[in-house]
């Protein structure tokens, strides 16, 4: 990798000052999990590292009845899994941190670095660009291996699918961030964070190059459900070919509301709002939970070889809505 400067700071106030204002002159280095990789493959060459794991404020899972439940940027997936509020009363959540197989990327990754990673897309990572073009500025995607890419809000630009394995989850529990920036911090709901872009400069999520996620706000889950439902190709560490996160304010058997996002089968988490709509009002039954399935992917499109993930997100729709629901 290209030599870089490298900080540590002791404080977000510190660490934001030590980042820039436009992409790709620092970095942000939390578990290092996907940073690292990058730039060995010289996908990113920052000028600058700015090493968090000294910002203590960053750290830390505090759960209060009344306030919700709150996580610094630097907890870990597996302070997630083992932290017994999370798993009693946020079960989608561990659910999905759960997802991730692999010891020692549960040790190292991060809550925020899990929501920042870049697109695991093949194109990209082989220096193609965000948007997977070629030399006259045509996509590859499209007439390309896509296998793996987009059934949901694939139009173009963009045929990647987000990899945040927390994003679903959070999303459906209705979750906001707070970053941190030179103006001081700012919350944005979980749902707006991630964008689609529209240019290979663009970013994934609407944090800025000099801005850090310092925590994550998820209100209190009493009287709501919650599951995380994951397909994926093998049990070993992989990600998910696609996946759904639900969660249900329940009267007895019968769903008030509903919140169901799918993950890794668009280039943002997708709110399935017709799905939601299935749900509100019904009676839980595996009649109820297909339908619900259907409906989510009812606008999904094949790219020519991805066409399989329209049925796996339709299942891990009516398996996670059961799971909620206590019917699985």
């Amino acid at each position: 990798m290209h030599a870089f400067e490298y900080a540590s700071p002791k404080t977000k106030e510190e660490a934001v000052g030590l980042l820039a204002g436009e992409w790709g002159q620092a970095a942000v280095l939390a578990g290092g999990t996907d940073l690292l990789s990058m730039m060995k493959d010289y996908l990113v060459a920052p000028r600058r590292v700015v090493d968090l794991k000294g910002v203590k404020e960053l750290g830390g899972i505090r759960y209060d009845t009344k306030s919700g439940l709150r996580l610094g940027a630097l907890v870990t997936l597996e302070e997630l899994l083992d932290h017994a509020e999370v798993r009693k009363n946020y079960p989608a959540l561990a659910q999905a941190a759960g997802g991730v197989t692999g010891p020692q990327v549960r040790a190292r990754g991060t809550v925020g670095g899990d929501l920042c990673q870049r697109p695991r897309c093949w194109y990209f990572r082989a220096g193609f660009g965000l948007l997977a073009k070629d030399e006259n500025g045509q996509p590859l995607v499209p007439q390309g291996e896509n296998r793996y890419h987009a059934v949901l809000g694939n139009t173009g630009p963009a045929y990647f699918v987000n990899p945040s394995s927390l994003a679903p989850a959070l999303i459906a529990l209705g979750a906001k961030l707070r970053l941190v920036g030179p103006k001081g911090p700012r919350e944005v709901e979980a749902a707006k964070f991630f964008v689609t872009p529209r240019a290979d400069g663009d970013r994934e999520y609407v944090l800025q190059p000099n801005e850090l996620v310092a925590e994550v706000l998820l209100p209190p889950a009493v009287g709501v459900r919650s599951a995380t439902y994951e397909v994926r190709q093998r049990e070993a560490l992989d990600w998910p070919l696609a996946a759904a996160a639900v969660a249900l304010k329940m009267d007895g058997r019968r769903i008030q509301s509903a919140r169901v996002v799918l993950g890794h089968v668009a280039p943002v988490p997708w709110p399935a709002l017709a799905a939601e709509q299935e749900l509100a009002g019904k009676t839980v039954g595996e009649a109820v939970a297909a339908a619900a399935g259907e409906k989510a992917v009812s606008g999904a499109r094949s790219l020519g070889q991805n066409a399989y993930k329209i049925q796996l997100a339709r299942v891990a729709v009516k398996r996670a809505v059961l799971q909620a629901a206590g019917g699985a």
